[in-house]
């Protein structure tokens, strides 16, 4: 069949390839519409409880996550031209568009009494003058910004003299293509207050941190593609000697590329973090096609010295081969896709889709192209005859016949270390997991934590489960105020904001801004303080449509039923978190009595936790499906338990050790590092396919003798076998040139995994056909 295939495409070889090249301009077409994702709870399945909590809690209150902070720390902050120049960025920072609004000490507010009319009203007033500011007057508003404990915690630290702008950013802009636009105008003016003051200001929050951090790793990966297909250029051209086998199998993954790009907008998909790898991945990929087809080639024509027929040879015996290599390639990361995450699924059918449409490039283009081309020159094929590789491929016939029991033993001592660095094995993620402790956006948010209890957003939402439960008495709001005060005492926890903070805010402005009433209200006062804030007579005017009011309703539902409490927690990591909700939860069941209460806590830390959570369980079980759809491979092309069995164990120790290194250097399983085992799976058992394909194509020559076929099939492979996998070692590990550890650890354990399994299935999987032989 293959080699009449081969024929086939010889014989249209003009017709297919000009329908090759118009394909490719369509998908060109498409690849030039494709569009970014910029939605970060794709991770988790829609029917996930976490899931549900989090969007019924967008759909009462509106949004979480989406603010960004600003810091400084300086104790000349209230000196006029400090003071002056953060009137001036908070100027500036209100006429960006997308900046909903500004939370500062600039533009604090207090509540003042105002009888003007013949009856008492309370009304916003500014603390600070909004323009020609003296150091008089500076210094009499400070001594009320700091005598209102609201402020307290929230826009300043005073043991640290650090101060605070938060700005709430329109949600849709920063889930959007313009959120890169909208950070750079935010940068903009901080580098201006920067130079206008000498300090330095530091940047932090969600939408910050993300869109940083999605920028950078896009920039990277753009460089990483153009870099693995120079290092995939310059390691053809050494190893082929020759321009034209160079361009002809940069041109097959370059179109793999833009297959993959235009499959994804054919779909329907958008580019997101992990699809954003897929183009350097089939660069990786598609180079092994080329040398493994090349390979055939120049060994067939060396042979016979005819063109055609060595063409004909390399389809029919390569074929096959190479199908069942990419097969395994795509079962490796197409194994995504049966997972529930839409993000995960998403990258496996683009990737397991274009793996396999790679090969049916590599099986037009390349056959067509040779036949135009001269017939390879002796130079172009001396790397057949490497004596250094054949000196040891010698070496690795000995072990097998004759050093069987070392292989055997250095590999049992191997696999025993790699199984006891498993067991030191933790599964761990944070939200800035990735970042280098040096860079900026790590640092800033470590000055947060420490200045401000955190940045990163928990949502409690506390339901009454009654209409006007939350302001009928005063019992939910001394329970609310009770919880929130355990909430603050926890060393994770910033100060939480609700409404109980605003009504405290409220008593110490009825009270003249004495600081000793910023306390819940008592029964003797509570009549007072709440009619300000219902809207009672007269006093309904000043307080009804200020901002102050404005951001109290935000707190709750329009039924007063349902509060929220905002908390900014520090990036404590996924293997923390379950335990302090767990504490806040035995908190919040002592202090709300589940019959007339019901808490749920949500936001984007426990989305993130979930989501981290299914991400490494899916990837778990997709190891499971690739281990056990490849074996149904191997099982259908060999059609034998001892030829599947041998060819399992050498790929299964290269995860072994990769997991035991990971192990025993602290490596953490997460997202950027489980996603290392599927994907050297399906690429390093092409090694194993190569080898036994081979093994059983030339079994018949030698009268079913294993030991001549062994002898004949490393020879013949091993020299292909190393070059591919130099190649795709090469073509890794430009990933390890990251300052992302994500990318960076996808580089270096997927190389350490490949040179594993290139190690075993040269010397261990002889070995074991050998011993499992038929007698």
């Amino acid at each position: 069949m293959w080699y009449r295939l081969g024929q086939f495409i010889l014989k249209f070889r003009l017709q297919l390839l000009i329908l090759l090249f118009i394909l490719t301009a369509c998908m060109a077409y498409f690849a030039s519409r494709v569009q970014m994702s910029y939605e970060f709870t794709r991770a988790i399945p829609t029917d996930n409880v976490k899931y549900q909590d989090y969007q019924a809690f967008l759909k009462k209150f509106g949004s979480d996550g989406s603010t960004v902070v600003l810091g400084i720390n300086s104790p000349d902050f209230f000196k006029v031209p400090v003071f002056t120049a953060a009137q001036e960025l908070h100027s500036g920072l209100k006429q960006i568009k997308g900046v909903l609004g500004i939370m500062d000490a600039p533009e604090a507010i207090q509540l003042v009494k105002d009888t003007a009319d013949g009856t008492e009203r309370l009304v916003p007033a500014r603390i600070f003058p909004a323009k020609a500011i003296s150091q008089a007057a500076l210094d009499s508003g400070r001594a009320i910004f700091e005598n209102m404990r609201f402020y307290e915690g929230i826009l300043y630290n005073p043991k640290e003299h650090s101060y605070l702008f938060a700005l709430t950013l329109n949600k849709d802009t920063a889930n959007s293509k313009s959120r890169t636009r909208l950070m750079n105008d935010i940068m903009k003016e901080v580098h201006a207050f920067e130079g206008k003051t000498g300090l330095t200001m530091h940047v932090s929050g969600l939408p910050y941190i993300r869109t940083t951090v999605a920028n950078k790793i896009q920039k990277e990966l753009q460089w990483f593609l153009f870099g693995s297909l120079f290092l995939s250029a310059v390691t053809l051209l050494l190893f082929f000697r020759t321009v034209s086998a160079m361009l002809m199998s940069l041109t097959v993954v370059i179109m793999g590329v833009i297959w993959s790009v235009g499959t994804m907008v054919l779909i329907g998909y958008k580019i997101t973090l992990l699809t954003s790898l897929i183009p350097p991945l089939i660069v990786v990929i598609g180079v092994p096609n080329c040398i493994y087809f090349l390979n055939k080639y120049h060994t067939s024509y060396k042979d016979t010295g005819d063109k055609q027929k060595a063409l004909v040879t390399m389809v029919g015996r390569m074929g096959i081969v190479t199908l069942f290599c990419n097969i395994a390639a795509a079962i490796g990361m197409g194994v995504f896709s049966l997972t529930k995450s839409d993000i995960l699924k998403e990258f496996g059918v683009i990737a397991g889709l274009n793996i396999m449409l790679l090969f049916v490039i590599s099986l037009i283009f390349i056959p067509t192209v040779l036949s135009y081309l001269q017939p390879p020159q002796p130079k172009h094929m001396r790397y057949l005859e490497n004596k250094m590789l054949e000196r040891l491929l010698i070496r690795i016939e000995k072990w097998t016949f004759e050093h069987s029991k070392w292989v055997y033993i250095v590999t049992a001592i191997v696999t025993i270390v790699s199984v006891a660095g498993i067991f030191r094995l933790k599964s761990e993620g944070f939200i800035v997991d990735d970042l280098p402790q040096q860079d900026v956006v790590y640092r800033d948010l470590r000055w947060f934590e420490s200045s401000f209890g955190g940045v990163m957003p928990l949502e409690i939402v506390v339901d009454t489960k009654k209409r006007k439960g939350l302001t009928r008495n005063l019992r939910p709001m001394e329970k609310i105020d009770s919880f929130s005060q355990y909430i603050a005492s926890r060393p994770e926890t910033a100060k939480p904001l609700s409404l109980v903070e605003g009504i405290k805010f409220l008593r110490q402005s009825v009270y003249d801004g004495d600081s000793t009433y910023f306390a819940i209200p008592t029964d003797f006062d509570a009549i007072t303080v709440m009619s300000y804030l219902k809207g009672n007579g007269s006093k309904d005017s000043g307080t009804r449509n200020s901002a102050f009011v404005k951001l109290l309703s935000s707190f709750k539902d329009s039924l007063d039923q349902t509060a929220r409490i905002s908390v900014n927690m520090k990036d404590i990591g996924s293997r923390k978190l379950p335990g302090l909700l767990a504490d806040f939860r035995k908190e919040a069941d002592k202090t709300f009595d589940t019959a007339n209460y019901k808490v749920t806590f949500t936001g984007s830390s426990v989305t993130f936790l979930e989501g981290s959570a299914f991400i490494i369980n899916g990837l778990r079980e997709s190891i499971l499906w690739a281990f056990g759809l490849i074996a149904l491979c191997m099982l259908y092309l060999f059609r034998s338990f001892r030829i599947l069995l041998c060819s399992l164990i050498p790929n299964l120790i290269p995860l072994v050790v990769t997991a035991g290194v990971m192990g025993w250097t602290g490596i953490a399983l997460k997202p950027s590092t489980v996603l290392v085992f599927s994907v050297a799976l399906g690429i390093a058992i092409d090694v194993t396919i190569r080898f036994l394909i081979n093994y059983k194509q030339e079994l018949p020559h030698y009268n079913n003798s294993v030991k001549p076929t062994l002898v004949q099939t490393i020879h013949h492979t091993g020299v292909s076998i190393i070059y591919t996998s130099l190649v795709l070692i090469a073509g890794f590990i430009i990933f390890c040139i990251s300052e992302f550890g994500g990318t960076n650890a996808l580089g270096w354990l997927t190389s350490l995994t490949l040179i594993t399994g290139t190690l075993t299935n040269l010397i261990l999987l002889p070995v074991l056909i050998w011993l499992l032989r038929k007698r």
